[in-house]
Parts: structure tokens; sequence; C-alpha cells
């Protein structure tokens, strides 16, 4: 865990506050799967909110995806 804190906050370098710095680690936290399957449960999730946008925007995307 520690090593996956310090590569955010080095990927970030400085923070304009303790806040920001306290939100890096916590996103950094809850990202953390021991899994390992955290790309899949992404690509999972990304199928409903596709469908949705495109309930949302009247068939945009499935006109562009043809």
């Amino acid at each position: 865990m520690n090593a996956r804190i310090r590569r955010a906050v080095k990927a970030r370098g400085h923070f304009p506050n303790e806040q920001a710095a306290l939100k890096c680690v916590y996103m950094a936290i809850m990202s953390l799967d021991p899994t390992g399957k955290g790309q899949a449960r992404w690509t999972m999730r990304w199928k409903t909110a596709l469908n949705a946008f495109d309930i949302t925007f009247d068939g945009r995307l499935s006109a562009a995806r043809q």
C-alpha cells in the first residue's frame, strides 16, 4: 500500500494545500484492488454508462459506431 501511495504522490509532485494532498492519498487508497482485477471492473461498468449516454443523447453514439 505504501508503494502505491508513494507513486501517486510522486506523480503529482506538489499540492496547493493539505486538502489536495489528502484527496490524492484517499484516491490512491480507494483505487487499491487486492485481486488485481481493477481494469476488468472498470470495463464492465463502461457498458452500462455507454448505454445511458446513448439514451440521453438520443442515438448519437450508436450512429457514430456504424
